[in-house]
């Protein structure tokens, strides 16, 4: 039994650091256009149009400038971020909105509310705690993060 937890140890670490850059790009884009659209006054929807698009912009950028830094081009790099992120991005977003509409009263909070920002930091966990299951699977098939990482 502690064998089985050893060897799949590397593999879970590897899918929690995967989550977590992913969770980084996306609490971003999804934190200001969260606050930009409630600042605005903006409807729910095109408020969470607004935090879906800076999501994945800032997910994806966080695994493209790296890979440009590292000598890809912007085409090869490009088309690495999109094979790495796409499904965890999607998967963090569909639980994070899904997270924040089902919250009474968060969507219709205020910047100064702590309803706002607990809502918003709780959608995250959630987002988080269903997300890594993904990344590891992705990554034990070698897709995902595991595509990035020879070129790191």
């Amino acid at each position: 039994m502690t064998t089985d937890l050893h060897s799949t140890a590397p593999l879970t670490r590897q899918a929690v650091q995967a989550t977590l850059h992913c969770l980084t790009g996306c609490a971003i884009g999804e934190v200001l256009g969260m606050v930009l659209a409630t600042w605005w006054g903006w409807a729910n929807g095109p408020s969470i149009a607004l935090s879906i698009v800076l999501a994945f912009g800032f997910g994806y950028s966080l695994t493209l400038v790296p890979l440009v830094r590292a000598g890809l081009g912007w085409r090869r790099a490009t088309r690495l971020a999109l094979a790495a992120d796409t499904l965890s991005i999607v998967t963090m977003e569909v639980m994070d909105n899904a997270a924040v509409l089902v919250v009474p009263g968060a969507m219709a909070a205020g910047l100064t509310d702590a309803l706002f920002w607990a809502s918003l930091a709780a959608s995250l966990v959630v987002a988080f705690v269903v997300t890594v299951p993904v990344n590891r699977w992705l990554i034990a098939r070698g897709r995902g993060h595991a595509v990035v990482h020879a070129h790191h």
